[in-house]
């Protein structure tokens, strides 16, 4: 089992930038993809990026496209989550995931990970 912990919430002012961190133990972290996912309050948690474990490759969703980048640096087991011009509708609590299977990359579907972050606030006011 790998442990999440993430950083880098607040408020921001619509057009603003914040940058998440979320810093992994318990395992290898370079084995496996790392995801970013969002819940707003009296909403599913959705999807906002990926990163495969293997090159690099991301994976966004259409809403952050644009504005949100998505890196990991494997030497200090940490993704991040750039996020830039910042708009109201983004506000919610951000989540780190992990997948169970390593050596695996594409997934998408919160089902898919099963290890997960704490959370942090992002609040975006106009």
């Amino acid at each position: 089992q790998v442990q999440l912990a993430e950083s880098g919430g607040g408020l921001v002012q619509a057009g603003g930038s914040l940058r998440l961190s979320c810093a992994a133990s318990g395992r290898t972290f370079s084995n496996y993809d790392m995801g970013w996912f969002r819940q707003a309050p009296g909403k599913e948690r959705e999807f906002v990026a990926s990163i495969s474990w293997v090159g690099g490759a991301t994976r966004y969703a259409d809403f952050v496209k644009g504005r949100f980048t998505i890196s990991r640096d494997n030497a200090k087991n940490t993704v991040y989550l750039q996020m830039n011009s910042l708009k109201a509708e983004d506000t919610a609590v951000y989540y780190c995931a992990a997948p169970n299977r390593k050596f695996y990359t594409g997934y998408t579907d919160p089902v898919d990970f099963g290890s997960w972050g704490q959370g942090t606030q992002v609040t975006v006011f106009s």
